[in-house]
């Protein structure tokens, strides 16, 4: 009994030792095989996505035919047909029969060519376009007694004042002596472009835009607009209210490319600070402001003050309404001695001199 029992445990640890072999080679016979086949659609990738993704679609499609009658049949208008025709056609006509020009509100960086339509007037294309009447009138030689024609071609500025194509001897300066404007206002619309950023050279025959410019005939009147004198800031204790950070010309405004006002001034006079404040940046970059100043006003307001040619303060200073923080001059992307000064509200710039006292 005892040798059969002993037979009988011996059988057993054989099967079991049998059924585990046979279980391992097994295994790693499938992990083979998976490898393998793995490694085949590795090899493959990608050559069936396309087939792959139009049989999705087309099943996507083909059960998205077959449901949407049973789901039509649950909505509250169920009795209709989903698949008949809507009876109504959108009309592309407009309320007004004539023909309409739309404008892109992107600002334009060239000279465009328009065709006149029919009602078109110098007036109408100047609102149109957001410029002046003179800047059409000059810009297509017209008198002020034009009267357009529909199917006539005419020139429109991308801002308000004159074009200039560059000769021999050009510089930015003489374009801008030539036609009453600043130089820092030829460099600072953002689509003229030079052969050399650091000297503003030109080439000859490009085309340049002299924004608020005026022909020599017509210089005087827009010059003794641009050559209001500011007021003289002075020295003068924080009293929340903004004031003039220099004295000088006036020599360029706030427009969409210059968003800060411009005030020249050859003896460089001392700047000083609009309100009081403290001093969050004070230094000089290339370009641009060069070196300039910002002020944090700590009531939702900031002012910049750039193109510095000497620096009173430092980054973290607190400052008094009316003290001086630097001097005038012309770092950066200047042509002269000027002051750029913005007015910052809730981090937009807002034109200085609707709040300037």
């Amino acid at each position: 009994m005892k040798r059969l029992l002993s037979d009988f445990n011996i059988f057993l640890y054989r099967l079991l030792a049998y059924l585990r072999r046979r279980a391992l080679r097994g295994f790693f016979q499938f992990e083979r095989g998976k490898g393998l086949f793995v490694g085949a659609l590795y090899q493959q990738r990608g050559r069936l996505v396309r087939p792959f993704l139009h049989s999705s679609m087309g099943v996507i499609t083909a059960m998205s035919l077959l449901l949407a009658p049973v789901i039509a049949q649950q909505l509250p208008q169920g009795n209709e047909d989903p698949w008949q025709a809507v009876p109504a056609v959108l009309s592309a006509e407009t309320e007004s029969p004539q023909t309409a020009t739309l404008i892109s509100d992107k600002p334009r960086d060239r000279i465009i060519e328009y065709t006149v339509q029919s009602g078109d007037t110098v007036g109408v294309l100047a609102q149109k376009f957001g410029i002046s009447e003179e800047t059409i009138l000059w810009a297509n030689n017209l008198s002020a007694r034009a009267v357009l024609k529909p199917g006539q071609t005419i020139q429109i500025l991308p801002v308000s004042g004159v074009s200039h194509k560059v000769g021999p001897g050009d510089t930015i300066y003489s374009i801008a002596k030539k036609y009453q404007a600043e130089p820092q206002a030829v460099v600072d619309f953002p689509f003229n472009t030079f052969t050399n950023d650091e000297t503003f050279a030109l080439a000859v025959g490009q085309i340049i835009i002299v924004p608020e410019g005026a022909p020599p005939k017509e210089a005087p009147a827009p010059l003794a607009q641009r050559r209001r004198t500011t007021p003289d800031a002075g020295t003068v204790t924080a009293s929340g209210n903004f004031i003039w950070p220099a004295s000088g010309n006036f020599s360029q405004g706030f427009v969409w490319y210059h968003r800060g006002i411009d005030i020249a001034n050859k003896a460089g006079p001392d700047v000083l600070a609009a309100d009081s404040g403290t001093v969050v940046f004070s230094g000089c970059v290339g370009g641009g402001y060069g070196c300039h100043v910002i002020i944090d006003h700590g009531n939702g307001y900031k002012t910049l003050y750039g193109h510095f040619s000497q620096l009173y303060v430092a980054q973290g200073q607190r400052v008094a309404r009316g003290n001086a923080i630097g001097k005038m001059g012309s770092t950066g992307r200047s042509t002269g001695t000027h002051l750029h000064f913005e007015i910052i509200e809730g981090g937009v710039q807002v034109n200085p001199l609707s709040i300037l006292r």
